[in-house]
């Protein structure tokens, strides 16, 4: 009787040890080449049911996107979600429809005053599962110039050049 009371309690605790683990769907890896990002926030997203199933089976795509402001509220524009063949016919499905974010409307207002006073632009980096609803993360961002990215790149080649004498050097001692 011991021994099933302590497997049962194993079971159980090992279940409460395991974290929700958080599923990448789609990243903006141009966003970090392309702008100086600076502070990130979470935000929900409004979606229809077909954009639910076409980003469950892969189909979304926010290398494009960019996030803006209208009449006080932020939407996802330029984000790509190609509809599956097998979506539903009484719905019209619109892959680059400007989909609403949804954030508090003290997050809200601090986002359009940086956008609009300090000219930064709103770049979403990542969309992820987080439980069973979908977060997109947003990040404030200043462009690059042209003799930025170039610096940039050299910085990423020294970084990458001085990992690999470090690993000779291991390796010899």
């Amino acid at each position: 009787m011991n021994k099933k009371a302590a497997k049962d309690t194993g079971k159980a605790g090992a279940k409460a040890a395991k974290a929700p683990a958080q599923k990448t769907i789609a990243l903006n890896k141009r966003a970090k080449h392309e702008y100086h990002l600076e502070e990130k926030v979470e935000a929900g997203l409004a979606l229809q049911g077909w954009e639910l199933k076409a980003i469950r089976a892969g189909r979304a795509n926010i290398g494009e996107s960019y996030a803006i402001v209208k009449d006080g509220e932020l939407f996802l524009f330029g984000a790509q979600i190609t509809p599956l063949i097998s979506a539903s016919t009484h719905v019209i499905a619109d892959a680059h429809r400007t989909r609403k974010l949804l954030l508090h409307r003290r997050e809200i207002d601090t986002l359009v005053g940086r956008v609009q006073r300090d000219g930064y632009t709103l770049v979403p980096t990542a969309l992820y599962w987080k439980g069973n609803k979908i977060k997109a993360e947003l990040a404030l961002a200043r462009g690059k110039q042209t003799h930025d990215k170039r610096e940039a790149s050299k910085e990423r080649d020294w970084n990458r050049e001085k990992q690999r004498v470090m690993r000779r050097h291991n390796k010899d001692a």
